[in-house]
C-alpha cells in the first residue's frame, strides 16, 4: 500500500518535472521571440529616425536614447573622429566628463579592441575601485562595454555602455549589442552625406542669400513642418545677356537688385535661396501652387520694371544703355517625406529647356 502511494508520487513528481521543463520551454520561446520582436521595433525606430527633418547631431542623439530607453541602460555614448580630434556624438553622462570619454581610444586597455574590433568588457570587483580609464570619479560607473566602430573598415570612433553596478554586464547578450553596434554605424554612414550638406550652406555675396544647399539642410526641416508646399524656381533669362553687353559688375548688381525687391515684398516664413547662377528658388511652405502664382506674377512685374544703369562702365550713348532684367518661372508641388532634390531637377530641367525668349509663370 504504502509502496504504491510512493510509486504515484514518484509519478507524480516526474510528470510535474516535466511539465516544468515544458513550461520552461515555452517561457525562454516566447522570451527569445519577445526580444526579436523588441529589436525589430528598435530598428524601425532607428530607420524612422533617420527619416526624420533634424540635424545630424540631432539623429545620433534621438539613436542614443532609444538605446538607452529601450535597453534600459544606465549609460551610454557614441563618440566619433570629426577629422581632427575624438568628439563626444551623443552621450547620457554629465557634461564634466566627456573630456575622459573622448579620449578613450589612448587608454591601453582598449588598444587591443580597437586592433582586433572585438569589444572590450572592463568591470570592477568592489565599491571603492574605479574603471581603469576614470580619472576623478568613482561612484557613476563600476563596468563598462567598449565597442569600436569601422566604416568599410576605417575606424571611426567607438560606442560606450556603462553600468552602475560591478559585474552588471556579465550576462548581458552581446549578440544583440553587436547588433546595435552595426546599426549605429549604419546610421552614421547615412547621415554622413547630410552632415556634408549641412557644413557646404554659404552665403551668396550679391544675392545676400544662402546657397542651394540650404534647401536640403536647415531648409528642409522648415519645409516639412506642411503637408504639402509650392516650391517656384526661377531664372533671369537676360543675365548673360548684360553680363556680355553692358559688364559682370553690372550684373551682379541686377542679381542684388532683383533679390532686394523680392525680399522685401516676402514672408519670413519663406525660403528664398540662389540655387545656382541665375536661378533662384522661393519655397512657399503651406502655401496652395494657385496662391503662389498669383503672387509671383506680380513678382515679375515688379523685376521686370527694373532699369539699372552700367556699373564701372562707359558708353558712348550711356543714356541709351539700361539693364532691364526679364524672368522665367515654373512651379511645381512639393509633398512632405517625398525627393525635393527630384522636384527641384524637374524644375531645373524645364528652365535649362525652356525657348531662351520664353518669359512667363508656368506650372508642372
Amino acid at each position: 500500500m504504502i509502496i504504491g502511494v510512493i510509486l504515484i508520487l514518484i509519478v507524480i513528481i516526474i510528470l510535474l518535472m516535466a511539465y516544468n521543463i515544458s513550461i520552461h520551454k515555452k517561457i525562454e520561446n516566447f522570451n527569445n521571440l519577445n526580444q526579436k520582436v523588441i529589436n525589430l521595433n528598435i530598428l524601425q525606430d532607428f530607420m524612422d529616425t533617420i527619416s526624420k527633418s533634424a540635424t545630424v547631431e540631432e539623429k545620433i542623439n534621438l539613436i542614443n536614447n532609444i538605446i538607452i530607453e529601450r535597453y534600459q541602460i544606465k549609460y551610454s555614448t557614441i563618440v566619433v573622429y570629426d577629422g581632427t580630434k575624438y568628439i563626444v556624438k551623443a552621450s547620457n553622462v554629465d557634461k564634466k566628463h566627456w573630456e575622459t570619454l573622448s579620449n578613450l581610444q589612448s587608454e591601453e586597455i582598449f588598444t587591443e579592441s580597437i586592433q582586433t574590433s572585438i569589444p572590450k568588457y572592463v568591470t570592477v570587483e568592489g565599491e571603492n575601485e574605479r574603471l581603469p580609464y576614470q580619472k576623478m570619479e568613482f561612484a557613476r560607473a563600476k563596468c563598462a562595454m567598449f565597442f569600436p566602430l569601422y566604416i568599410d573598415n576605417v575606424y571611426i570612433g567607438y560606442w560606450l555602455l556603462e553600468g552602475s553596478m560591478p559585474h552588471e554586464f556579465d550576462k548581458i547578450d552581446t549578440t544583440i549589442l553587436e547588433v546595435i553596434r552595426n546599426n549605429i554605424v549604419a546610421i552614421l554612414r547615412t547621415v554622413e552625406n547630410q552632415k556634408i550638406i549641412e557644413s557646404i550652406v554659404r552665403d551668396d555675396k550679391y544675392s545676400a542669400l544662402k546657397t542651394g544647399e540650404y534647401l536640403f539642410a536647415e531648409g528642409r526641416r522648415i519645409i516639412d513642418q506642411y503637408t504639402t508646399s509650392t516650391v517656384c524656381m526661377f531664372r533671369i533669362t537676360n543675365i548673360e545677356k548684360i553680363n556680355e553687353d553692358i559688364s559682370r559688375k553690372t550684373g551682379d548688381t541686377v542679381i542684388t537688385k532683383i533679390c532686394e525687391v523680392i525680399k522685401s515684398n516676402l514672408s519670413n516664413e519663406y525660403i528664398f535661396v540662389r540655387y545656382m547662377g541665375p536661378k533662384f528658388v522661393i519655397v512657399f511652405s503651406g502655401i496652395e501652387k494657385q496662391a503662389v502664382v498669383d503672387f509671383m506674377k506680380q513678382i515679375k512685374e515688379m523685376v521686370e520694371s527694373l532699369e539699372i544703369e552700367p556699373v564701372d562702365v562707359e558708353f558712348e550713348d550711356a543714356e541709351d544703355i539700361i539693364a532691364k532684367p526679364k524672368m522665367n518661372a515654373i512651379i511645381a508641388t512639393y509633398y512632405k517625406g517625398t525627393a525635393l532634390e527630384g522636384v527641384l531637377k524637374r524644375l531645373e530641367e524645364y528652365l535649362d529647356n525652356a525657348d531662351k525668349n520664353e518669359n512667363a509663370i508656368n506650372e508642372l
